[in-house]
């Protein structure tokens, strides 16, 4: 990295890789520190009259509509997500956009439209809101920022701290769609299948899973930086090994084309409708039964499990279909920029 790129925020700063984490860590991190962001979950806990997850995302998507969702969609269920991968029922959802000058309202209003329709689907309600239109030039068509609040049950402890060895590893399902369907849509890439995002609302996976098992220690939806990322900050903040098995982790046969034709690994790649989820291998089974019976969980698979740290700091491994391991690194530039 040239000595100058540090006095200065560069795209990979958003890439949900090692540079976020930095960036993260060693700024707002320092700078705000208090024992409730310390965690450093996808939301915060906090005591009040029971626990409530409290939560706040901005989208910067490019483009605004996808296949298979827009900024609207992706905004609302982005949130309700964080709000479900601490084990919460997302209840209400406030929005704030930045709309740049000339842009249509027929696209607003259907940008609109997509917000409330995904919040019927997640049984949360838009409570609050605001508005601001800046001058042309000065954002790109529109940025959404939604916050959220749910109530998180009695007896569930779920962190990204909490993964202990022995653990199994699940994935609700394929793994690089959001990605890839963005980046095809960007390059005018046209497979025989078309590729989707999968932006969808999990708080109902996640109930049913509660339902199945309390034994489930961590949860995370892997976007930006996808399930590399997220595996990667789990070790780390459990301080535990993780090795999952190439062969076991579901893809759709088109987003492999896209990832090999680009040069792309799909671990790397977005999410928006897959949660990763840890659980004690002794009720591993009753979760994934759970979650195979959910419509968003048809795909779940177990993919591997968490080991004891074996050297002076923890790692994620992959085991190829030929027996050999090799390291999961996070991302440590911007593959792919404005992606959520």
């Amino acid at each position: 990295m040239n000595s100058s790129d540090n006095k200065r925020i560069l795209l990979a700063h958003g890439s949900g890789g090692r540079m976020t984490h930095d960036l993260v860590e060693q700024l707002f991190g320092k700078q705000l520190s208090n024992p409730i962001l310390d965690r450093m979950d996808d939301a915060a806990v906090l005591e009040h009259n029971g626990r409530l997850a409290f939560t706040v995302d901005s989208h910067v998507v490019s483009p605004v509509f996808f296949p298979g969702g827009d900024i609207g969609r992706l905004s609302l269920t982005g949130t309700v997500n964080d709000l479900a991968m601490m084990g919460a029922t997302p209840l209400y959802i406030s929005a704030g956009f930045i709309i740049e000058e000339g842009f249509l309202m027929d696209n607003l209003s259907r940008i609109v439209a997509s917000m409330r329709d995904a919040a019927l689907e997640a049984g949360v309600t838009v409570v609050a809101g605001d508005t601001k239109v800046v001058e042309r030039g000065a954002a790109d068509g529109i940025f959404i920022t939604t916050s959220g609040i749910g109530s998180i049950p009695e007896g569930v402890r779920i962190s990204c701290s909490a993964a202990k060895p022995g653990d199994v590893v699940i994935v609700s399902g394929t793994v690089g769609d959001h990605g890839a369907a963005i980046l095809s849509k960007r390059q005018g890439i046209n497979f025989d299948i078309q590729l989707e995002s999968d932006c969808a609302p999990l708080g109902g996976l996640v109930e049913d899973m509660l339902s199945a098992s309390e034994n489930i220690h961590v949860l995370r939806d892997p976007t930006r930086g996808g399930v590399a990322a997220v595996l990667n900050e789990i070790a780390t903040s459990s301080v535990v090994d993780i090795e999952i098995e190439d062969d076991r982790i579901p893809y759709r046969s088109n987003v492999r084309a896209a990832c090999e034709l680009l040069g792309l690994d799909p671990l790397l790649l977005a999410n928006e409708g897959k949660l990763v989820a840890f659980v004690d291998a002794d009720e591993a089974g009753l979760v994934l039964d759970a979650m195979r019976r959910h419509r968003l969980g048809g795909d779940a698979a177990v993919i591997g499990r968490v080991d004891a740290v074996e050297t002076s700091r923890p790692r994620v491994c992959v085991r190829t279909v030929l027996g050999s391991r090799r390291i999961l690194a996070p991302p440590t530039g911007e593959q792919l920029p404005r992606i959520c």
